[in-house]
């Protein structure tokens, strides 16, 4: 099953599809961490995509695009896949329609103000990568190996809003462009981890 996760920053995209991935054996395709892997890396299209990432504004489709082209085309995609940031524009899903074929588009819905509280919480580590809410930690140190952990650029209070704001301009369409093909399914997120995991299954009739 190909599957594309939509849903704002924050929603519990990322969360809810590697839970999937470990479940169920889908390969979780992020967006997000091939860049950020990118950026600690260094490369020309990680240097480039930071500028974008720091403001909480979009990476350029010609970017994003071949970069997803390149990583559907990998042996571990062929029965299946959850895309997790991508497309974020219907012009991006107009592209995706060209080389892949979408069986369901999730959106995990989840208001604005959680989706504040929750990134402006957000915390990661240095050393491991490791991510936590300062609401389950005892103190500035990762919970698994020790090292320090930070607030991402994005998740600050100001850069959250603009991301919001990003999404609610170019991302929120794609709910109606996947809507229009019959394919959308919406869970409510806004529960803990194991309810939203299991408003993901009830969603994608996999429970």
């Amino acid at each position: 099953m190909n599957i594309v996760f939509l849903g704002a920053p924050g929603a519990g995209k990322g969360t809810q599809a590697q839970r999937l991935m470990n479940d169920k054996g889908i390969p979780q395709i992020s967006t997000g961490d091939m860049f950020r892997r990118a950026i600690r890396e260094q490369t020309p299209t990680g240097m480039k995509a930071k500028e974008y990432m720091d403001r909480g504004d979009l990476v350029p489709d010609e970017v994003v695009i071949a970069m997803v082209k390149e990583r559907l085309a990998e042996a571990d995609c062929q029965n299946g896949y959850i895309l997790d940031g991508f497309p974020r524009t219907v012009k991006q899903a107009e592209e995706l329609d060209k080389i892949a074929q979408i069986d369901v588009a999730l959106n995990i819905a989840v208001p604005d103000e959680v989706i504040i509280s929750r990134l402006g919480g957000r915390r990661v580590c240095a050393k491991c990568g490791g991510t936590y809410h300062i609401s389950m930690l005892k103190d500035n140190a990762c919970p698994a190996c020790g090292g320090e952990l930070y607030q991402r650029d994005d998740d600050k209070p100001e850069t959250v809003k603009n991301r919001l704001n990003v999404y609610a301009e170019k991302t929120a369409p794609l709910i109606d462009y996947y809507a229009g093909k019959g394919v959308l399914v919406t869970a409510d997120c806004t529960g803990t981890v194991d309810e939203n995991y299991k408003a993901v299954l009830t969603a994608l009739k996999m429970d």
